[in-house]
């Protein structure tokens, strides 16, 4: 039969593993340092900058309470080790307790280091005092850029990607890695292939990326995500994307589809604009491409099929129609995806791949 003391010690350190790297049920639950002092925290949406400069600082000491409360949970469940009384404990017990008070005060000492002039000591503001003049004028175009809804955000909460229009970042639990767009490229290291996923019945493939800053203060930092995820990267990144080891990357399924959508699209006849019609408006899925396709119908006579003329101006890039149509297709099948049919985004008119024309 297991000890007490050995029961005690395998529950608190999966209690520790969860509260360093906290689960997808903890966090569910709340049970996560941004969680349990959200108060004193404030809004990340608001302050992106100081709400990761306390974030690092509450981490940095909760994590430090957790080798001291070990000891001190242990002085309860076994008292015949007599914890509650050092000075009359064994002598490995009696150096634990040292360290672990030692570890505690250091961390405490940090965080009140980094708390000292409003902040500026810590190792986020240094950071971004290598950027500009102020760490605080370029904390505050951060928090702007963040804001906004066109930001690339990939990863868990503990090893967050984000990328805005002028700023690659990286967020772990003690600190935030902040590069210049204009001022750093990325390298492709490596690839790693996993046939079993919790986010695809397909498998998944991940990409490690070297972030690297012409900027001698800021060190280079590495980036992992997925790699159907890569294509949005590409797009927001300015910074050029060196694949020098030629890392195979593997398209993801609708990246897949994209493709097959974009050749059946280009042997569809194409539409042409009325004559004084207005200039096409930005796509209204994106926003950021001028709207290139109209849904006429092609594929069999007007009276005839499932299909339905649709006589919406065009409003949609190929992209976001593409992206549309796919996910209104069983996901189960993906091979009946290009024969499949989809109702219209605007005015629900039921179409198929062969009634997508360009815009002549």
């Amino acid at each position: 039969m297991a000890s007490e003391e050995f029961i005690y010690s395998l529950a608190y350190l999966l209690i520790a593993v969860c509260v360093v790297v906290p689960p997808t049920e903890f966090r569910a639950a709340g049970l996560t340092v941004q969680n349990l002092l959200s108060t004193w925290l404030g809004s990340e949406d608001v302050y992106f900058i100081h709400y990761h400069i306390k974030r690092t600082a509450a981490t940095v000491v909760v994590h430090s309470l957790l080798p001291i409360g070990y000891y001190i949970g242990l002085s309860f469940v076994a008292p015949d080790l007599n914890l509650q009384t050092p000075w009359e404990a064994n002598t490995l017990w009696q150096l634990y307790l040292l360290a672990s008070t030692i570890y505690l005060i250091c961390a405490s000492a940090l965080a009140v280091y980094w708390k000292s002039h409003k902040w500026s000591c810590h190792r986020i503001a240094r950071t971004l005092s290598y950027h500009g003049t102020s760490w605080r004028a370029v904390a505050a175009a951060i928090d702007i850029e963040f804001r906004r809804i066109d930001k690339f955000t990939s990863g868990p909460p503990g090893a967050r990607v984000i990328i805005t229009d002028s700023w690659i970042m990286k967020v772990s639990a003690y600190n935030v890695n902040v590069a210049h767009q204009q001022d750093c490229h990325l390298n492709i290291l490596k690839s790693e292939d996993h046939s079993i996923s919790h986010e695809s019945s397909t498998g998944a493939q991940f990409l490690t990326i070297e972030v690297i800053s012409v900027n001698g203060n800021i060190k280079p930092f590495t980036i992992r995500l997925n790699s159907s995820e890569y294509r949005d990267l590409k797009d927001k990144v300015q910074a050029p994307v060196v694949n020098a080891r030629n890392v195979v990357i593997t398209q993801s399924l609708t990246d897949r589809f994209l493709d097959a959508f974009r050749e059946q699209v280009a042997h569809n006849p194409r539409y042409h604009l009325p004559e004084g019609s207005v200039e096409p408006d930005p796509c209204i899925g994106c926003m950021q491409i001028t709207s290139n396709v109209k849904l006429q119908k092609f594929c069999e006579d007007a009276s005839q099929g499932e299909c339905v003329q649709c006589y919406c101006r065009p409003m949609w890039c190929m992209e976001c129609m593409c992206k549309w149509f796919a996910n209104r297709q069983d996901q189960r099948q993906p091979e009946t995806w290009m024969s499949g049919k989809s109702p219209c985004p605007t005015c629900r008119s039921k179409f198929c791949v062969l009634d997508v024309c360009r815009l002549a």
